[in-house]
């Protein structure tokens, strides 16, 4: 051991910025009583994979949250992690601790969110993450009828990609995070899932190509609405996603050409509307602002669904105005039909490509 962790100095990791470890010495003392933050540091860091996604969750400068962590470890008397450059793994103490620091936060958020109720007509913000699709066609009807019984709540809502949500959920930013659960890994972790409606991928064409009933469409279509089917519209989600997406293209329309990439559903279903080509794309993301899916048509396809739930902290789902707010949103994703999607054309179904 060099000397100045011996000393409990600060010393550089590999990225250069100091960390602050505490020393033996120092360990064996208890410094102080736990505090709350340093147990919501604790869980934030033991549920991420570095530092530094850790202090982006709770909104903090790296250096505060070492330091932080070094007051614990001081007071529990004992190392909580092993460091590893950037990388923290929990001792055996760790180990022991997370799940009774869970409990605790567990409590405390329920203590905070029960006495909510008694806040003497106070208006309460109900903090909402989601992804675009779900937020323009799922939660205004939700708001719509929550209103009814809870007039005093208003809404922050904020549109995000499927793992900023989840960020968000951990970082205790949000209480409630409409996505796919299918596209974030790990996604159960510490929340409960309310199944809302699973959203089928479609392919989307302009309203000028039908492919109803078409078997061969070389052959079948005209020479610019083959040009047009073979006009790509595809997305950068991530890697995995992307070769999927790839291959599907390439199996069944291999003199396919990629003409735009996008990073939104919607963008890209904007541009087959403008009859610059074809996409694949969940069905919610094609309804417009009007409810409708004018000037596109959409077809079945062989992929799983999107399955769209509500992630929310256990305790939420006992507690008002969250658990109307969940139950209504359940109701709304149940009645409200996706329009308009056609059956599979023969061309698409004689092949089974892989999921995308």
């Amino acid at each position: 051991m060099d000397d100045d962790r011996a000393n409990g100095r600060p010393r550089r990791t590999s990225s250069g910025k100091e960390e602050t470890r505490p020393s033996p010495s120092a360990l064996s003392k208890k410094a102080g009583e736990l505090t709350l933050h340093q147990l919501r540091i604790f869980w934030a860091v033991a549920r991420s994979e570095t530092l530094t996604k850790a202090a982006k969750q709770l909104g903090l400068a790296q250096p505060s949250l070492s330091q932080q962590l070094g007051k614990l470890e001081a007071n529990v008397g004992t190392l909580l992690f092993n460091r590893r450059s950037n990388e923290m793994e929990l001792t055996e103490a760790g180990t022991y601790l997370l799940p009774k620091v869970e409990q605790v936060l567990r409590t405390i958020n329920e203590l905070e969110d029960g006495l909510g109720q008694f806040s003497g007509g106070e208006r309460l913000t109900l903090r909402v993450a989601g992804i675009n699709s779900v937020l323009r066609v799922l939660l205004p009807k939700a708001i719509a009828q929550l209103q009814a019984h809870f007039p005093e709540v208003d809404f922050d809502i904020l549109e995000s990609a499927p793992g900023e949500i989840l960020e968000l959920l951990y970082g205790r930013r949000v209480n409630v995070g409409l996505l796919a659960a299918n596209s974030v890994a790990q996604a159960g972790v510490g929340f409960v899932q309310v199944p809302l409606v699973e959203d089928p991928y479609v392919l989307v064409v302009p309203k000028t190509l039908a492919l109803d009933g078409l078997t061969d469409p070389k052959t079948q279509l005209s020479p610019e609405q083959w040009t047009t089917l073979n006009r790509s519209i595809q997305f950068i989600f991530g890697s995995q996603q992307a070769n999927r997406v790839a291959d599907w293209y390439d199996q069944l329309l291999p003199e396919h050409s990629v003409v735009a990439q996008c990073r939104s559903f919607e963008t890209a279903v904007g541009l087959v509307r403008a009859g610059a080509g074809i996409c694949l794309a969940p069905a919610l993301a094609t309804i417009g602002v009007d409810g409708h899916t004018d000037e596109v048509l959409l077809y079945r396809v062989k992929a799983p669904p999107r399955r769209i739930v509500a992630m929310v902290p256990s305790q939420y789902r006992r507690v008002e105005p969250y658990a109307t707010l969940l139950d209504v949103l359940q109701s709304v994703s149940q009645t409200s039909a996706i329009p308009g999607i056609r059956e599979t054309p023969p061309w698409l179904s004689t092949e089974t490509p892989g999921d995308f």
